[in-house]
C-alpha cells in the first residue's frame, strides 16, 4: 500500500549554492517544513529535504533540495552534488557585498559541473534587512540578465518569495 505523501509524478533535484551564511539552510527549513531558526549553524557538508509540490493539473512533484556547505573546504564535494540537479538556487546575502561579488564564481562552478540545462535562479536573501543593504535590485537585475539567469528577492526570516522562489525554479521544468 503506498501513503498519498509517497506518491509523485515527478522526482526533481535542486541545489541550493552561495557563500557561507547567506542563509541557505534557512531557506530550505523555511520552504519544507515553515520554520526559521535565528541560531542557524555552518552546514557541514551536505543536508537534503524533501517537499511535495501539487500542480494545478493534478500531478505532484517531489522536490528534493540539497543543501551544501558554502566554506572552501568542502568544495571537493563538487560534481557529485550538482549530479542529476534540475534547478539551482544561488543565493547571496543583499547586506553582504562580498556574498555578491562571488556569485559570479559559484555560477561558474555551476555551470562547470552542472547539466547545461539546468534552471538557475539568482536569490538575494534577507530582504528584511532591506536597511542594511549593501546590493540594490537593479545592480543583480543587471547581472542576472547579463547571465541569462532569472532573480528573486527573499526573507527566509520572514517567507517573503521564498515559497515563490522554488516554485519559479520547479516551472521551469
Amino acid at each position: 500500500m503506498t501513503c498519498k505523501e509517497d506518491y509523485y509524478d515527478y522526482l526533481y533535484k535542486i541545489v541550493l549554492i552561495g557563500d557561507s551564511g547567506v542563509g541557505k539552510s534557512n531557506m530550505l527549513s523555511r520552504f519544507t517544513r515553515d520554520e526559521f531558526n535565528l541560531e542557524s549553524k555552518s552546514t557541514i557538508g551536505v543536508e537534503f529535504a524533501t517537499k511535495s509540490v501539487y500542480l494545478d493539473e493534478g500531478k505532484v512533484i517531489k522536490a528534493q533540495i540539497w543543501d551544501t556547505a558554502g566554506q572552501e573546504r568542502y568544495r571537493a564535494i563538487t560534481s557529485a552534488y550538482y549530479r542529476g540537479a534540475v534547478g539551482a538556487l544561488l543565493v547571496y546575502d543583499i547586506t553582504k557585498r562580498q556574498s555578491f561579488d562571488n556569485v559570479e564564481r559559484w555560477l561558474k562552478e555551476l555551470r562547470d559541473h552542472a547539466d547545461p540545462n539546468i534552471v538557475i535562479l539568482l536569490v538575494g536573501n534577507k530582504s528584511d534587512l532591506r536597511h542594511l543593504r549593501g546590493i540594490t535590485p537593479e545592480e543583480a537585475t543587471r547581472f542576472a540578465n547579463r547571465e541569462n539567469l532569472a532573480f528573486i528577492e527573499t526573507s527566509a526570516l520572514d517567507a517573503t518569495n521564498v515559497e515563490q522562489a522554488f516554485h519559479q525554479i520547479l516551472a521551469g521544468q
